[in-house]
C-alpha cells in the first residue's frame, strides 16, 4: 500500500480512516518539519497530509513526483502551491465544512462577551475592583448583526445569532440564498451603518485584503464591534487600533492575524495586545476535539476514495469527478493536457496495449484533463510505462 505522511498532529480519527481501509505504512508527525526535515520525511511518501503550518511549494511537488495526493487537515488551502500541484497531476483536497460549528459559537460567544462588555470587567476584578455598573453593557436580544461573507460559516453564524434574537443582515459578492429570517444588503456601507456587530467570513487574496480600513471602519455604527475569525490580512490592524483607542469601535474579537507566531512560545507582535476591549484568540475557532476529530475523518475519507476509486469530488484545484463503482479488472487515472483530441489518444493507447474500455468518465479544468478509465485486460508495469511515454501524458496512476 501507498506510504502516507501525516504533519501536524493530525487526528486520530484520520489514522482510523486509513488503517480500516487496509493503508498500514503511515508516518505521523507531530508538528511542521524544517525544510531539510521535510524532505527526508517527504521521500516516497503518496499520500501527504498536512495543516496550516506545512508549506508545500512548487519545488517540492517538483522534487517529489511520487506524491500523488495532498490533504490539507483544515479548512484553509493557501499553505500549498495549487497551481503547481494541479500541472503535476496532483489534487489537493481540505475541510470546507467540518469545523463550521465551532467557529460559528465562538462568533457568537465573543459578541455576547463584548456586547455585555466582559473582557473590561474580567480584566478589573483581577486587578481588584468590582464595578458593577451596566453602562455599556447590552443584551444581544435585539441587535444587528453584520455578516460580511456569507458562506458555510458565515450563515451559521447567522442561523445562532437568531435563536437569540439577533436581527442578522449579510452582504457577499455572489448572490446567496438567506437561512432563517437574514436578510442582504446591497454594499459593504449599508451593512456597517446599522450593525451592532460585524463579523467576518471572507476568502484571503488580493480581493478581500485590508477591506477592514480606516474608511470603512469610520462607516461602523458609534460603539459597534468587529470580530474577525476568517483570515489575517482582511483587516487593516493599525487602523482598528486608532478606532477603538478612540472609542468609535466599541471592542473586537480577532483569532487570526496578518503575521503569526511561528511556535506556542513566540509572542504576538501586535499594537492590539494589552487593550482591554478586544479579545485575541491564538488562531482557535475551529480548534474543538469535535471539529478536529470530523475533520481528521473528513479529508482521510477523501484521500481514500481517491486512492482507491480516483473520486476527486471536492477538490480544490482539479477536476471533479464523482464516485463511481469499478467495472472492469482495473481502472486507469489518467491526467493529461487539455488539448483537442487528447480522450481520442488515450482511447488508442489503450487499444494499442490490448486494453478493453469498460467505462470512462472524463472532466476537464484549465490546462488539464482527468479521465478515470475501467478497462479489462492487463494493465502491467510496461502498459503503465507505454501511457506515462506519451507527451499528451502528464501523469497516470492505477487506482489501488
Amino acid at each position: 500500500m501507498a506510504q502516507i505522511v501525516l504533519f501536524e498532529n493530525v487526528h486520530p480519527s484520520g489514522v482510523a480512516v486509513f488503517r480500516d481501509s487496509g493503508f498500514n505504512d503511515i508516518a505521523t508527525y507531530s508538528s511542521s518539519l524544517p525544510p531539510a526535515e521535510l524532505r527526508a520525511a517527504l521521500a516516497g511518501a503518496e499520500v501527504v497530509g498536512i495543516r496550516s503550518r506545512t508549506h508545500l511549494d512548487a519545488s517540492l511537488f517538483r522534487e517529489f513526483p511520487s506524491v500523488r495526493v495532498v490533504g490539507c487537515f483544515c479548512i484553509g488551502t493557501n499553505q500549498v502551491d495549487l497551481d503547481s500541484a494541479m500541472r503535476g497531476g496532483v489534487p489537493v483536497f481540505n475541510a470546507p465544512f467540518s469545523n463550521t460549528r465551532s467557529v460559528a459559537e465562538l462568533v457568537l460567544g465573543e459578541a455576547i462577551l463584548l456586547l455585555r462588555r466582559v473582557p473590561e470587567k474580567n480584566e478589573r476584578v483581577h486587578q481588584g475592583h468590582w464595578d458593577k455598573t451596566a453602562n455599556g453593557a447590552y443584551e444581544a436580544r435585539g441587535k444587528t448583526l453584520g455578516v460580511i461573507g456569507y458562506g458555510n460559516i458565515g450563515s451559521q453564524v447567522g442561523t445562532l445569532a437568531e435563536s437569540v434574537g439577533m436581527r442578522v443582515v449579510f452582504h457577499d459578492v455572489e448572490a446567496k440564498l438567506p437561512l432563517g429570517n437574514a436578510r442582504a444588503v446591497s454594499t459593504l456601507a449599508e451593512l456597517l451603518a446599522q450593525s451592532d456587530v460585524v463579523t467576518l467570513h471572507v476568502p484571503g487574496g488580493r480581493s478581500t485584503e485590508n477591506i477592514i480600513n480606516a474608511e470603512t471602519l469610520a462607516q461602523m455604527k458609534p460603539g459597534a464591534i468587529l470580530i474577525n475569525a476568517s483570515r489575517g490580512t482582511v483587516v487593516d490592524i493599525d487602523a482598528l487600533h486608532a478606532a477603538l483607542s478612540s472609542k468609535h469601535v466599541g471592542g473586537a474579537a480577532l483569532d487570526v492575524f496578518p503575521v503569526e507566531p511561528k511556535s506556542k512560545d513566540e509572542p504576538l507582535a501586535s499594537p492590539l495586545v494589552g487593550l482591554p476591549n478586544v479579545i485575541l484568540t491564538p488562531h482557535i475557532a475551529g480548534s474543538t476535539q469535535e471539529s478536529q476529530e470530523n475533520i481528521g475523518r473528513e479529508v482521510a475519507e477523501k484521500l481514500v476514495r481517491f486512492m482507491q476509486s480516483g473520486t476527486t469530488k471536492g477538490a480544490v484545484n482539479f477536476p471533479e469527478l464523482p464516485f463511481t463503482e469499478h467495472s472492469g479488472t482495473a481502472r486507469i487515472l489518467h491526467i493529461h493536457k487539455n488539448v483537442p483530441g487528447a480522450l481520442g489518444t488515450l482511447d488508442n493507447l489503450l487499444a494499442e496495449q490490448g486494453l478493453n474500455i469498460c467505462s470512462q468518465n472524463l472532466q476537464t479544468r484549465g490546462e488539464i484533463g482527468y479521465v478515470v478509465t475501467d478497462v479489462d485486460g492487463n494493465v502491467n508495469d510496461k502498459v503503465m510505462a507505454a501511457l506515462r511515454a506519451h507527451p499528451i501524458t502528464i501523469r497516470c496512476e492505477k487506482a489501488l
